[in-house]
């Protein structure tokens, strides 16, 4: 065997690629982790606290994923820092293009994640983690008996404000047109709940605060006019978009990038397998990418051991 040739070589540095490289590692692979940035931890670096992942409650984004990285760093996982331009497959190798040059490898695993959609407001970065949330379920206790604004028109947008509403005093669902997109049987839910407000035909223009969140600008189109709304939180439910470009004429995708694989996290393409947000599922938190992680490298021991 080509002695400078990985065994294996994880795209991406989040919770499903480092997790990946912990079982890896123990697994006796010769492997890399490669990310586009120096810093490990994808979009947990921009979460302000995390309270459900499993004997770490009451943690910062940014330590759970410093542990994480020291974690895979007593393992000796070596990190090489490259934008990934692409991906070829040969029947005896895979080779990824980076900017730092080709490297080969015998299996691929793509953790790559997904991206928030943003609406591109003023304050919105400014505000990330100190009110402008991305994810429900995982900030909204932080939000408790507070009143907090939902922007968004489907399935998950209209999910959020109803578990928003069992915890918050006060809960507002923007939405930029008349009518919902979601689910009929998610709108009858959401219509019951007496703290629930829908605002229709309009967007949020500006985010406002001086350390955290303390109000909105919304222009309602309908009206023609623009007005306050005093919020402690705005958790944004526009969709998110994988990152999966330089994939999309590798692996198969679906209608919206996500690669296809089920739980085994095996892809379209012998040899190149996926973990994490990037991957078509129904739920995606850190303790799902983790989970991912490890169910990738048992299929990658698998491929190994018929190849």
């Amino acid at each position: 065997m080509d002695t400078n040739m990985y065994d294996l070589l994880i795209i991406g540095a989040g919770p499903a690629g480092m997790g990946a490289a912990v079982y890896a590692t123990r697994a006796g692979m010769n492997l890399a982790v490669i990310d586009k940035s120096p810093v490990s931890g994808g979009q947990i670096l921009t979460t302000y606290e995390v309270d459900n992942y499993l004997g770490i409650p009451n943690i910062s984004g940014s330590e759970i994923s410093d542990k994480f990285k020291a974690h895979v760093d007593q393992l000796g996982v070596p990190f090489i820092t490259a934008k990934v331009q692409g991906i070829e497959s040969f029947p005896e190798k895979k080779t990824v293009h980076t900017e730092q040059g080709d490297f080969d490898t015998r299996a691929v695993l793509l953790a790559t994640g997904a991206s928030h959609s943003m609406l591109g407001v003023p304050g919105e970065m400014k505000f990330a983690g100190m009110g402008v949330s991305y994810c429900a379920t995982c900030d909204g206790a932080f939000f408790r008996k507070k009143t907090v604004a939902v922007v968004g028109g489907g399935d998950v947008a209209v999910e959020d404000a109803i578990f928003l509403a069992g915890i918050c005093q006060k809960v507002y669902l923007i939405h930029r047109r008349e009518s919902l997109r979601a689910a009929m049987s998610l709108q009858n839910k959401l219509f019951s709940l007496a703290n629930v407000e829908v605002i229709w035909n309009s967007e949020v223009k500006e985010i406002c605060g001086e350390d955290v969140v303390e109000h909105i600008s919304i222009y309602n189109k309908k009206q023609d006019a623009v007005s306050t709304l005093e919020v402690n939180g705005i958790f944004i439910a526009v969709g998110t978009v994988p990152n999966t470009k330089q994939f999309e004429h590798i692996v198969a995708l679906d209608e919206k990038g996500y690669v296809l694989a089920d739980e085994t996290c095996r892809t379209s393409v012998e040899g190149i397998f996926v973990a994490g947000d990037i991957r078509k599922k129904a739920l995606r938190q850190i303790i799902t990418a983790v989970a991912d992680g490890a169910n990738a490298i048992h299929s990658v021991q698998e491929y190994f051991i018929k190849n």
